[in-house]
């Protein structure tokens, strides 16, 4: 499979209802590939990307995030994070980027650590009621792998990773790097 490396003019729907442009004529877009709602994984990962989104719109930088969950269960868990979420249930995102799933997303041990910290984070936050907890048996699975593109706004994919296991995905250091933006210590 060839990966792309311009984006076609399209409009997505994010789970609030407001319409995305990719690419965005205005800015750059970090298109990222999650697992499913909930995931303990992707939660720290999009609090690290929220904890630095000033930076990141500073770098004309907007965030679309893509789950392969349906919006439903989206919303659930996206309400307090100033992105843009899109379902795609059907994964025909994931398929047209190809942004796999296996079992190597959980079995490989550079992601334990974090899925550790992950599930321990999601545990005290339900403990306390500032989150629902993650779903039992989640839509599409588990095993999805994470990945980003950097877009820009004439559609060239400016860079892309394709994670390897759960946890491998662009820090925003990363992704600050690449628009070749400083990075913060």
């Amino acid at each position: 499979m060839s990966l792309p490396t311009h984006v076609p003019d399209r409009v997505l729907t994010a789970v609030t209802g407001a319409r995305i442009p990719i690419p965005d004529p205005d800015c750059l877009v970090h298109l990222q590939f999650r697992r499913f709602a909930g995931c303990p994984v992707c939660n720290l990962h999009l609090r690290s990307i929220v904890n630095r989104h000033p930076e990141i719109t500073a770098a004309n930088i907007r965030e679309v995030v893509v789950f392969h969950s349906s919006a439903d269960e989206l919303r659930k868990y996206t309400a307090d994070f100033p992105l843009d979420f899109i379902a795609d249930p059907g994964r025909a995102l994931y398929r047209e980027f190809g942004v796999e799933s296996g079992r190597r997303a959980l079995l490989d041990p550079r992601a334990w650590p974090t899925i550790l910290r992950g599930v321990v984070h999601t545990v005290i936050a339900v403990l306390r009621k500032r989150q629902i907890a993650p779903p039992g048996e989640p839509e599409g699975g588990r095993l999805g792998l994470p990945a980003d593109f950097l877009i820009a706004p004439d559609g060239r994919v400016i860079a892309s990773k394709h994670g390897v296991h759960a946890d491998d995905q662009w820090s925003v250091d990363e992704l600050l790097a690449l628009t070749g933006k400083e990075v913060s210590a």
